[in-house]
């Protein structure tokens, strides 16, 4: 069990990790924003495709040690 409580400490701080990174890239150029009244619809296209690449790039380097 204290293999178990190594790997929740280790979850935890790649979420923070996640957070903060996400925090920084949240609203890059290229992501739409449409307001119209009460309306707000945020469309995150380059953020989307910075996290794809992000994601890849760490499975792929993953993968090969595997």
């Amino acid at each position: 069990m204290n293999d178990f409580g190594k790997i929740f400490v280790i979850i935890g701080i790649v979420f923070v990790v996640i957070g903060l990174i996400w925090s920084l890239i949240g609203k890059l150029p290229g992501d739409f924003t449409f307001k119209k009244g009460n309306v707000t619809f945020f469309f995150p296209i380059m953020t989307s495709i910075v996290v794809s690449i992000i994601l890849s790039v760490i499975f792929y380097i993953i993968g090969k040690f595997k």
